[in-house]
């Protein structure tokens, strides 16, 4: 009769779970993606204000048809917000890639003797615009550190300092666009067109000057002329929208 292997004192447990994910740890790295995304999601949301807002009152302006006004802006939305994704997407990718290329030029760059890399530095130094002396002593204070010295080449080619998720980009684009894009055609799916028109017009507007004062802060700019230009560009959208549409509407009736 076949003996049983010995199981030297270890019984399988059917019980071991698999480690997971904490939700404190999904929280964290989503809140470090939102911050890295944030530029990407303002100018997402900018994107898809303006861009639906001049495409639904363009409809709007020549229909009496909330259903119209709905499909439009529907398919517009969403056509809209794929294509700035993908922008997003190989946005974030070519700068990944710069940057493993510039990484990759600046190994080869510190493989040189000594002497060759701080002429190096000091040409990249006086290049930027540093006064020799200052070059000089900017040379002396990092050349015995390797990664002090790689940083600063990286520093002056101009190298973002955290490399962009390509797919979290794209995914906080499509997200921010779609929202932002869904405002203005919220009130033809819940009002009459008539009401809906204003409706519209004056919560797009409130959400073009929150996405002005956002700009303002990630920019550092003057918040009222950032918010001046925001809410500007939205009515310039809406006006465009609705000059093209009546004058179509006008000419095949």
């Amino acid at each position: 009769m076949p003996r049983r292997p010995a199981d030297n004192g270890v019984r399988g447990n059917n019980n071991v779970k698999e480690p997971t994910m904490s939700a404190g740890s999904v929280t964290a790295r989503l809140k470090s993606s939102l911050i890295a995304s944030a530029g990407t999601i303002v100018f997402g949301m900018e994107d898809g204000t303006v861009s639906i807002f001049g495409l639904v009152f363009g409809v709007a302006a020549t229909t009496t048809s909330s259903v119209a006004v709905l499909i439009a802006g529907a398919s517009g939305a969403a056509a809209a917000a794929v294509s700035m994704m993908a922008g997003a997407y190989l946005e974030a990718e070519t700068s990944r890639d710069e940057r493993a290329a510039s990484q990759a030029r600046l190994e080869t760059e510190l493989s040189c003797e000594h002497s060759a890399m701080a002429g190096m530095l000091a040409e990249k130094l006086a290049a930027a615009g540093l006064k020799p002396e200052l070059s000089g002593a900017l040379s002396r204070a990092v050349q015995q550190d390797r990664e002090a010295f790689k940083g600063l080449l990286l520093a002056l080619e101009g190298a973002p300092a955290v490399t962009l998720q390509p797919l979290h980009q794209a995914l906080w684009m499509l997200a921010a666009d779609f929202f932002s894009a869904a405002v203005p055609i919220v009130p033809f799916m819940l009002l009459p067109i008539g009401v809906a028109r204003v409706v519209s017009a004056i919560i797009t507007t409130l959400l073009l000057i929150v996405l002005g004062f956002g700009r303002a802060r990630i920019g550092g700019r003057s918040t009222a002329r950032t918010v001046a230009q925001t809410v500007g560009m939205g009515v310039a959208a809406a006006l465009a929208g609705v000059a093209i549409g009546v004058l179509i509407d006008r000419a095949f009736r």
